[in-house]
């Protein structure tokens, strides 16, 4: 049985296809299709196709940002924090069939005509580098080292994600949760 709003449909199924293809395998046609709507109805709601991935990755982005802020505040030690979140990055590949980050997987078939989905790419990675820099902070007293180790732990997580995504296989995500876990230390 679909849905009676035609806006959360399309939505719904270009999230679901955006995802399992990619931005730029998903048609506007395949997504009116899918999601059982009119033309018109689409366009009512999303004047392209480059403002509804803006509202997927605004949808994506809200998720992962509840889901960080759960981690900062949560009672756990900052390195049980960092060891959880690689973990659950181990989940999602493995759960979304390696597919890898929706940002990246964006990223790398838009251009600079899509300027509001570049924009809201570079300030979702922005934000899960300042997610890894909090956590320092509650880690370590200098300021100044726990920006560099959260850097470094922004950087471990976005190419095990990557090398994850390339070799459909979880091996670099426990390997960069093991050097997380040392560098968490030092």
């Amino acid at each position: 049985m679909r849905k009676s709003n035609a806006k959360e449909r399309i939505l719904e199924t270009a999230s679901k296809l955006f995802h399992e293809k990619g931005y730029s395998e998903v048609g506007i046609n395949e997504i009116i299709e899918t999601a059982e709507t009119a033309k018109a109805s689409f366009y009512q709601h999303y004047p392209s196709k480059e403002a509804l991935c803006e509202a997927w990755l605004d949808t994506v982005h809200e998720r992962s940002e509840n889901h960080r802020s759960d981690i900062v505040d949560s009672e756990q030690a900052p390195a049980e924090k960092i060891e959880s979140y690689f973990r659950d990055l181990e989940s999602f590949m493995v759960n979304s069939n390696f597919r890898g980050c929706p940002y990246s997987n964006t990223g790398a078939v838009t251009d600079g005509a899509c300027a509001g989905i570049i924009g809201q790419i570079q300030d979702h990675k922005e934000s899960i580098r300042q997610f890894f820099r909090s956590i320092c902070m509650q880690q370590f007293e200098d300021a100044a080292k726990a920006e560099c180790v959260g850097d470094h732990l922004f950087l471990l997580y976005s190419g095990s994600t990557t090398e994850a995504q390339n070799l459909k296989d979880i091996w670099p995500i426990k390997v960069a949760q093991a050097v997380a876990a040392e560098l968490m230390k030092s």
